[in-house]
C-alpha cells in the first residue's frame, strides 16, 4: 500500500516543495531547480533506495530535474507536468483546484452508458477546455460517462496516449494538469462520470528515463510494446508503489470515477500479492473513506474471469471486464470478415451466449490461438462486463482505421447500436459512431526520435500480417494522418446521419426508462438463435414487464415463428420503418400472441416489443 508521502514534487505552500524519488541505482540525488533561479539541492537517502528533501524557496511552476551521481540530468519519473515536452524540465504544481462537485458522489455501475473519446481529434483545438461545451451534447445524447484515452505526456502533440513516458504528468498539448481538472469538474456538474485510460503494462520508447533511476522494467518478459514492467522481481515492491500511487492519484487529485485498466494481460506477476490485487484493495478502501464510487474497468484478450471475481474466491476483484468476444461475434455477423481472430466467430449462437453468459470462450478451443482460452463467467452479473461495436482499438488497428460506417449499410449500423444499447451489459460508444462519423481513426504518433519513427513505421506493417488486408498502412507519423482523424460533428445534423443519431437518442432512452431494459440481470433474461435464418431472439424481464429483443442479420427480411407468452404485445421500434430509413415493416403495432407468433422481420433490422402490462 502507498505510504502517506507520496512521490514526485509535493507543493506544500509558502513556498515549500517536498520531493522524493526511487533510485536506488545513485548513489548522490540531487534536485537541479532550473527556475526560477538555477540551484542545486542535495536529497536525503532513505532506506530502500529512496531520497528526499524539503525545498525552501519554490513555487508553482519553478522547474527542475534530478541529477543522478553528480552527472546525469534526468526528468522526474513521477513528474506532475511536463511543459517542454519529454526531454524537458519537470514542473512543480499547486494540487490545489476551485473543486465544486462536494456533493457528487458517482454513479452506480448499473447506469453507465460510456463514450469514449480522444482528446485531440474530439474537437478542431484539440484540448480539455474544448470538450467542456461539448458536454451539452453527450448528455443530449443520452451518454452518462465520457472515458478519455491516455493522457500521460507523450512526444510531441499527436499520439494515441499509450506511447506515454511520464505516467503522472498530463499531456501538456491537451491544457496540462489544470485543464484536465477543470474537464472532470465540468462532467460531475453536468452529472457525468469521468473515466481516464490509463497503462501500466509498459512505458513509451521516447522519453522513458525511469531505468536510470532504478529496476522499473524486467527482462523476463516483453510486451508487444516495450520492457514489460518489473511487478515481482527484486524491488519490485517500489515499483508496485510507484503505479499504486498513480492510480490513486487520478482519483485524489482529480476526482475521476473510474480507470481503464489497459491490456492487463500484459502486466506478469506471479507474486502472493499480486499488483491487481493490491490495486483493487487500494481503491475500493479510498472509495470507503472518501464516500464516492471508484470503479476499475480492465482490458484482457484472456477471457480470464479471475480478474473480476472477488479476492474471496481467487481473483483480483475488479470491477468490470472489456469483452472483446462480444464485438468480434457482432463485427462477424455484420461484416462476413472471417481474418485474424474473426475466424473464431461467425454463429448466431455466440452473440446469444455473450447475452446470456458474458464471455464466448468460457474453456473452448480457439482457432486462431490454436489452443484453448477463457473461463467460466455464468454466474458473474451481466454488468461487470462492458460492449461495444466500435472502440479506438477496433477502429485503429484496421490498415485504413475504417469505422464500421465505411464497412457495412446504413441498416446495419442501426442493427449493431441495438445489440450493443440492449444488452445487459455496460455499453461503450466510440466517438462519432452516434452519428456514423466517417473519418478514420489511424494509428498517430509525433516522435522526435527519427529511428524509432522509422521502427513504428515497420512495426504496424506485422501487425497486420494476420490479416488480408492489402495496402500499405498510412504513415503514423505523417500529420495528415491525424487530421483525417478529426471528427465532423456537423453530419449530425444532416439525412442518414441525423436520423442514426437520433435512433441511438432514442435506444438510450429506452435502455435508462424502460424497467426491463434498465433492469441488468442475466436471471431474468434467455436468447434463443435461430442459425439458418440468421436471426437472434432476447426476452428480458419477466411477468409484466418484459421486452422482447428479435434481431435479423440476414440482409433479406425473414419470416418465422417466435415463441411469445400469451397476451397483448406493443411494438417499442422497428429500425425497419421509414422514420429511421428503413425500407418498411410488416411488423404490426399490437401483436396478439397465443403462445406463438408469426412475423416478418425486415432485412438486418431489430424490432422491440413489450407485453402491453409494462407500456
Amino acid at each position: 500500500m502507498p505510504s502517506a508521502v507520496t512521490l514526485g514534487a509535493t507543493y506544500l505552500g509558502r513556498e515549500q516543495c517536498h520531493f522524493l524519488v526511487w533510485a536506488p541505482l545513485a548513489q548522490k540525488v540531487e534536485v537541479h531547480l532550473v527556475s526560477p533561479r538555477d540551484r542545486f539541492i542535495s536529497l536525503l537517502p532513505l532506506a530502500r533506495g529512496y531520497h528526499q528533501a524539503v525545498v525552501d524557496e519554490v513555487t508553482p511552476g519553478s522547474l527542475y530535474f534530478y541529477r543522478l551521481n553528480g552527472e546525469l540530468e534526468r526528468p522526474d519519473p513521477a513528474s506532475r507536468h511536463q511543459p517542454q515536452d519529454v526531454h524537458g524540465p519537470s514542473q512543480v504544481v499547486d494540487p490545489s483546484f476551485p473543486w465544486e462537485d462536494q456533493c457528487w458522489f458517482g454513479l452506480p455501475l448499473k447506469d453507465f452508458i460510456i463514450y469514449e473519446l480522444h482528446v485531440g481529434t474530439f474537437t478542431p483545438d484539440g484540448t480539455f477546455d474544448a470538450v467542456i461545451p461539448r458536454l451539452a451534447y453527450l448528455k443530449e445524447l443520452g451518454v452518462t460517462a465520457i472515458e478519455i484515452m491516455p493522457v500521460a505526456q507523450f512526444p510531441g502533440s499527436r499520439n494515441w496516449g499509450y506511447d506515454g513516458a511520464f505516467p503522472y504528468a498530463v499531456q501538456q498539448s491537451y491544457g496540462g494538469p489544470a485543464g484536465l481538472k477543470r474537464l472532470v469538474n465540468a462532467c460531475h456538474r453536468e452529472g457525468l462520470a469521468a473515466l481516464m485510460d490509463v497503462v501500466y503494462n509498459h512505458l513509451g520508447p521516447e522519453g522513458n528515463y525511469l531505468r536510470d533511476f532504478g529496476p522499473y522494467f524486467t527482462q523476463r518478459c516483453q510486451t508487444p510494446w516495450g520492457e514489460a514492467i518489473n511487478y515481482d522481481g527484486p524491488h519490485s515492491e517500489a515499483v508496485k508503489r510507484f503505479f499504486l500511487e498513480n492510480a490513486l492519484y487520478w482519483f485524489n487529485d482529480f476526482h475521476f470515477d473510474a480507470l481503464r485498466l489497459d491490456a492487463v494481460d500484459r502486466i506478469t506477476d506471479q507474486s502472493a500479492e499480486p499488483f491487481l490485487a493490491q490495486l483493487a484493495q487500494a481503491v475500493h478502501l479510498r472509495a470507503e473513506e472518501l464516500n464516492r464510487r471508484f470503479f476499475l474497468m480492465t482490458e484482457s484478450d484472456l477471457n480470464d474471469s479471475r480478474f473480476i471475481r472477488s479476492r474471496n474466491l481467487g481473483g483480483f476483484e475488479l470491477d468490470v471486464h472489456w469483452n472483446d468476444d462480444f464485438h468480434h461475434a457482432l463485427h462477424r455477423l455484420l461484416t462476413g470478415e472471417t481474418d485474424g481472430y474473426y475466424q473464431d466467430y461467425g454463429k448466431v449462437a455466440h452473440l446469444a451466449k455473450a447475452f446470456t453468459c458474458g464471455f464466448i470462450y468460457t474453456g473452448e478451443y480457439s482457432l486462431y490461438r490454436e489452443r484453448n482460452r477463457g473461463s467460466d463467467c455464468r454466474d458473474l452479473p451481466a454488468c461487470r462486463f462492458l460492449v461495444f461495436c466500435q472502440n479506438h482499438d477496433q477502429v485503429g488497428n484496421r490498415l485504413y482505421g475504417e469505422r464500421l460506417s465505411a464497412l457495412v449499410s446504413f441498416d446495419a449500423l442501426k442493427l449493431a447500436a441495438a445489440v450493443v444499447l440492449t444488452s445487459p451489459n455496460i455499453p461503450l460508444l466510440f466517438m462519432g459512431e452516434e452519428y456514423g462519423e466517417p473519418a478514420p481513426f489511424q494509428y498517430f504518433v509525433s516522435h522526435w526520435d527519427q529511428d524509432l519513427i522509422e521502427a513504428v513505421r515497420h512495426g504496424r506493417k506485422e501487425e497486420f500480417a494476420g490479416f488480408v488486408w492489402e495496402g500499405e498502412p498510412p504513415d503514423p507519423q505523417g500529420e495528415e494522418t491525424f487530421q483525417r482523424a478529426r471528427l465532423n460533428r456537423k453530419l449530425r445534423r444532416e439525412g442518414q446521419h441525423r436520423v442514426l443519431f437520433e435512433f441511438y437518442r432514442e435506444l438510450i432512452r429506452l435502455r435508462r426508462n424502460h424497467p426491463a431494459l434498465a433492469d441488468l440481470n442475466k436471471e431474468t433474461l434467455t436468447a434463443a438463435s435461430f442459425e439458418n435464418e440468421k436471426v437472434l431472439q432476447v426476452r428480458r424481464g419477466t411477468g409484466e414487464v418484459e421486452v422482447c429483443a428479435l434481431y435479423n442479420f440476414s440482409d433479406a427480411p425473414v419470416t418465422r415463428d417466435f415463441l411469445l407468452p400469451p397476451g397483448t404485445w406493443r411494438k417499442l421500434l422497428d429500425s425497419g420503418e421509414p422514420r429511421w430509413y428503413g425500407a418498411g415493416s410488416d411488423v404490426p403495432p399490437t401483436i396478439l400472441s397465443e403462445g406463438e407468433v408469426s412475423l416478418t422481420l425486415p432485412l438486418q433490422a431489430v424490432v422491440l416489443l413489450e407485453t402491453a402490462q409494462s407500456s
